[in-house]
């Protein structure tokens, strides 16, 4: 019994986990705000990734359910401004093996490490910037991390889940 609401209490809490955090600028005027744009590339090339287009179409759903109407970048109130992070992570999978002897305070152990590997992963950080004062006033971030060996169609669901989870916090209470 003792296990069965151990389980159902970290059933819940990670239930509650958010998949997003926001942040934003407390002095803003989020009402005032009636028409966005995708920021201008700056330096990059000049092709959408994949997951590019994929974030650009979730953005442009989630904009479009705040009643913001898309613009010109140069007539734009907000300008919206997305990237994938990098990071890297290594995994360790398979089993280590161990042997030891020992007695009183001495002993003696040998074991095998696990197999390590790294993986490559990416976090969405999406951040809306006031054309007018050129700074920032509100930024999401991913907790969960795009990983290259997701099959499209799983990177399109994540996406997805992600931007729809970021924009739940707009604009701020």
């Amino acid at each position: 019994m003792r296990y069965l609401v151990l389980a159902m209490c970290l059933g819940l809490m990670s239930g509650c986990a958010s998949i997003v955090s926001t942040d934003y600028d407390t002095n803003a005027a989020f009402g005032s705000y009636q028409t966005w744009a995708f920021a201008p590339e700056r330096g990059q090339d000049s092709f959408l990734s994949l997951d590019g287009a994929r974030v650009e179409s979730a953005i442009q759903r989630e904009m479009k359910m705040e009643t913001l109407s898309q613009a010109d970048a140069e007539a734009a109130d907000l300008l919206v401004s997305y990237r994938v992070e990098d990071a890297e992570k290594l995994e360790s999978s398979g089993f280590t093996y161990g042997f030891g002897l020992g007695r009183g305070n001495f002993g003696f152990g040998v074991s095998t490490p696990p197999e390590v590997r790294q993986v490559k992963q990416g976090k969405l950080v999406v951040e809306l910037v006031d054309r007018s004062s050129e700074r920032v006033v509100w930024r999401g971030v991913s907790r969960r991390y795009l990983d290259e060996r997701q099959s499209p169609e799983d990177r399109n669901a994540l996406i997805n889940e992600v931007v729809t989870a970021m924009f739940e916090r707009y604009p701020p209470s």
